[in-house]
């Protein structure tokens, strides 16, 4: 299927995010938010009028609250009115709707954010209203348990084991200690007791509260505001069936679509951000986006070292720009994942200046 490049330049100029915690009782969602969203304008030095659209992602179950992102508006500065959206799902859907905007030609400057605050309640039972509502949510399969299913397919077919899953968590949460916004990291983190056979504690994300925010910028726009911009070349999503059992589990064929239609497979990418909470769910990522042992992957430490829902997906996104930005890159995926098992996916593509 040939790919379509889009009508304008579109490069990730500015990233932030806030230290990732198992509990931030004393900070509300907008408190939270906020020092992230002053950290990534100061990285650019534009000031919240110079932006042309604003676009979150958060979500009202876990807040607990309907219209629960309108709170965060007040972070942002709402007044003068400005051009905003929210989409209910993770922030890399948020960025999506932002490239769309500039796409457009109607914004030349976007703001996307997202946060998650996963502690006040039991999150796992929460994910569960993601679920069908007639044959599956009854039956409260925990996120957990979804995931378990998912690697236990895989070790019947043979595609991993339980030892390797461990060396999956030990290695990413290893990679976690440069950096200084992990909630989990270092050597020392056990690989611990089962929570649901075969994943153990350290085959399963944190649970956390965090925040993060980018600022995508068109053209020479994005050259004047970023010595090195973290240009996006491509960027798809796409959806597996709602249904878990019309699904293979070992594989993820929306993701390879997803994939195609960015251009990953058009040249080698040498880092790879993956948004994949479960060690078993990197086996998976890594068949479907073709990535060989020379491929750095999730150097930040990735979901196994901090998970807040709702914003992990936008910081995988966030994490491989840094890198371009700094030169350790040169040609990236990321990947966002939404939903149990896998079930919906996103693909960019960043790319540093070529010479």
């Amino acid at each position: 299927m040939p790919r379509t490049g889009p009508a304008r330049e579109v490069a990730v100029v500015a990233f932030a995010q806030s230290d990732h915690l198992r509990r931030t009782d004393e900070l509300s969602e907008v408190e939270m938010v906020m020092p992230v969203l002053h950290q990534v304008l100061d990285r650019t030095g534009l000031k919240a009028k110079e932006i042309g659209f604003t676009c979150s992602g958060s979500s009202d179950y876990l807040a607990g609250r309907a219209f629960s992102f309108t709170m965060t508006l007040d972070g942002v500065g709402a007044w003068p009115p400005i051009s905003e959206s929210h989409v209910e799902m993770d922030g890399a859907w948020a960025l999506y709707e932002a490239w769309v905007k500039i796409q457009t030609g109607e914004a030349d400057t976007t703001l996307v954010y997202a946060y998650g605050k996963s502690s006040p309640g039991p999150v796992r039972d929460v994910l569960t209203r993601q679920l069908d509502p007639y044959y599956l949510a009854p039956l409260w399969p925990d996120s957990v348990a979804l995931a378990a299913l998912q690697a236990q397919a895989l070790i019947d077919a043979g595609e991993t084991d339980e030892r390797a899953l461990a060396a999956i968590g030990a290695r990413s949460r290893a990679a976690a200690g440069a950096n200084p916004h992990a909630q989990l990291s270092g050597d020392a983190v056990p690989q611990g007791d089962y929570q649901v056979a075969p994943l153990r504690t350290g085959d399963c994300p944190p649970i956390g509260d965090g925040a993060a925010a980018v600022i995508l910028a068109a053209g020479d726009t994005a050259r004047r505001l970023c010595a090195r911009p973290a240009w996006i070349t491509g960027i798809d999503h796409r959806i597996e069936a709602h249904g878990l059992g019309l699904r293979d589990l070992t594989d993820s064929p929306s993701t390879r679509l997803a994939a195609e239609r960015a251009g990953v497979f058009e040249r080698p990418v040498d880092t790879a951000e993956l948004h994949a909470p479960f060690s078993s769910q990197e086996v998976v990522l890594r068949k479907a986006l073709g990535l060989g042992a020379d491929v750095l992957v999730n150097p930040s430490g990735g979901a196994l070292a901090a998970n807040p829902i709702m914003a992990a997906g936008l910081i995988r996104i966030g994490e491989a720009a840094a890198r371009i930005h700094s030169g350790a890159s040169d040609r990236a995926v990321a990947h966002a994942t939404s939903g149990p098992c896998l079930q919906q996916n996103l693909v960019a593509v960043l790319e540093g200046e070529r010479a």
